[in-house]
């Protein structure tokens, strides 16, 4: 007997795109429900996210928890085995790049279990990226891609998908975004932390590339320390990244402290956060889809990325970690006023509606 659709969600990028997925599902008539594979299970990282977007409960919880990348694969993997053997899924739907993603696509195709993977195609052409491989990986054996860029269709033609998988269909994430923002704007998240409105920077850095590299995660700090002179900087910290901080001894420099260090935040906080900064750095890729939609100027500490249509619509700009380069990109982002660019196109809040009527009917020729 086949249970609906089973929808992997695994560490908080998930959330946001699970979301809108099961709301669009269930209103197909095609019984989704969610399998967290424990890979975040930190409160504030996963917990949350459920309440605030109004995910279900999950139906199971494999409870994988940290470790290396291969082990938190392999986990996923055995324990995604056991449930689909006792309980087997119409298809497995996997979303973005986590290790989570990858182990989902890998145990549904090997189990004969017809595979989609939302927000397919995205590439950053550098392998030394975990999220790469496992892009790359997913994408070569799943039934189904839903791709969010036209760039993304073109990787996919390139690597040889056969046209019929491919589904351009808009944006999940920006489905989220757009369901939330009168909450989020209604938190005021930047009162509690003595800021005004357009009167500060956001800061998030959480990639190996950059936190893990004292060199280079120097050189940033210096560069975010001139900045906060001029425009308070809120440093939303990840964990890893706070403590390569500690373990460099940066916190007692002074030339490398200007920032305000600020817990992880839950999704209406953190929405709330971006739209109201004057400008946000970051490595995240999600973050810079969001400033995108919102109007808000992005610096993305990174060599490449793998949403290029945030950076071709003029909202987001690629800079080095170095002090006074990535200084200069500052000093010209703080320029920038008002919105001027132009939202991409079918980023409009119903990619998953379009994911759903495309399953649908796939599903019923199966």
């Amino acid at each position: 007997m086949n249970h609906g659709l089973a929808c992997i969600a695994g560490a908080r990028p998930n959330f946001m795109k699970i979301a809108p997925l099961v709301r669009a599902f269930d209103g197909a008539g095609l019984a989704p429900y969610v399998i967290h594979t424990g890979q975040h299970y930190d409160e504030k990282m996963s917990a949350s996210f459920f309440r605030d977007l109004r995910i279900p409960e999950p139906r199971v919880n494999l409870g994988v928890g940290s470790g290396s990348h291969v082990f938190q694969i392999a986990e996923v993997m055995k324990r995604l085995e056991a449930e689909f053997t006792a309980n087997r899924p119409r298809a497995v739907i996997v979303v973005g790049d986590v290790n989570s993603t990858v182990a989902g696509a890998i145990t549904g195709v090997k189990m004969g279990i017809p595979v989609a993977h939302v927000e397919a195609g995205l590439r950053s052409f550098d392998r030394a990226m975990p999220e790469e491989t496992n892009r790359v990986l997913t994408d070569a054996i799943a039934d189904w891609l839903f791709t969010s860029e036209p760039a993304a269709n073109e990787n996919l033609a390139r690597e040889g998908v056969p046209q019929e998988k491919i589904h351009f269909v808009g944006n999940v994430m920006i489905d989220t975004l757009l369901e939330n923002l009168k909450q989020a704007r209604a938190v005021k998240a930047f009162e509690q932390f003595g800021v005004t409105k357009k009167g500060y920077a956001v800061l998030t850095l959480h990639r190996p590339s950059n936190v893990d590299d004292r060199s280079r995660l120097e050189a940033i700090l210096r560069a975010v320390t001139q900045l906060h002179k001029t425009v308070p900087v809120l440093f939303i910290i990840h964990p890893r990244t706070q403590c390569k901080i500690k373990e460099f001894g940066f916190a007692d420099n002074p030339a490398l402290n200007g920032y305000q260090l600020i817990d992880p935040q839950p999704y209406h906080s953190m929405l709330g956060l971006t739209e109201s900064a004057r400008l946000v750095l970051t490595d995240s890729g999600g973050l810079q889809e969001e400033t995108t939609a919102l109007g808000v100027p992005c610096l993305t500490i990174r060599d490449n990325t793998e949403r290029p249509v945030t950076v071709e619509v003029g909202s987001n700009k690629l800079v080095s970690h170095q002090t006074e380069v990535l200084a200069t990109a500052i000093r010209d982002a703080l320029d920038i006023s008002g919105k001027p660019w132009q939202i991409p196109e079918l980023w409009d809040g119903q990619a998953a509606v379009r994911i759903a009527e495309i399953l649908k009917v796939e599903l019923l020729r199966s």
